[in-house]
């Protein structure tokens, strides 16, 4: 994976691109991040659970609970809610440019944020296909719980390294899948969207 860091007065941002991984593999595994999240990152993640699991097809409102440790010896148990479009600030939405998109919400470190959620920030994962493979942006921003630009370049080396990992595993998994035909073991979401910027709208999930 070829990638560079950056960041501004919103946060920080990975521009990174791959070969040989596909837009909808990429789709495929926000609705199946159990089966290759300790993939995703072997030295910092644990297994993930679901506290709300998504459904086939629409995986908007589903909460994934990810324990892992960074760089920074912090363990963190952050419970993450995949975000309606409509509901992000339109300031995040802003950095919407490619033609697949997920965002999701860090709601906060244990089960007593589900009581009353509200996002501390979100993370911006989009992509699209090239002729080689995929190109895409990561983007980490702080809302209700402000990030300083270390935070950000400590979230990018863990970032950077989930995106990477999936050129080491996803087309195997995603092709050791396909034998699974039944969707509540195997959902998939088709995660492309009409409009750019805050205008952007999931053109299959409503």
């Amino acid at each position: 994976m070829k990638y560079t860091v950056s960041q501004d007065a919103m946060g920080t941002h990975i521009d990174w691109e791959h070969e040989g991984v596909t837009a909808r593999m990429i789709d495929w595994f926000w609705s199946n991040m159990e089966k290759g999240f300790i993939l995703w990152h072997p030295e910092q993640h644990e297994p993930l659970e679901w506290a709300i699991a998504p459904r086939h097809g629409n995986p908007i409102g589903s909460i994934h609970i990810a324990p892992q440790t960074w760089d920074d010896g912090r363990r963190q148990n952050l419970y993450i809610r995949f975000e309606r479009l409509e509901d992000v600030p339109a300031e995040v939405r802003d950095y919407l440019v490619y033609e697949h998109v997920v965002i999701v919400a860090g709601l906060g470190l244990g089960e007593e944020c589900l009581i009353k959620p509200d996002p501390m920030g979100y993370r911006i994962h989009q992509w699209q296909k090239t002729d080689a493979g995929v190109v895409g942006k990561s983007s980490g921003i702080g809302t209700r719980r402000k990030e300083t630009a270390e935070d950000g370049r400590i979230w990018a080396a863990h970032c950077a390294q989930e995106i990477g990992n999936w050129g080491n595993f996803l087309p195997q998994l995603y092709t050791l899948y396909k034998v699974v035909t039944d969707t509540r073991r195997n959902p998939y979401a088709d995660l492309s969207v009409d409009g750019r910027g805050r205008d952007a709208a999931y053109r299959y999930i409503k």
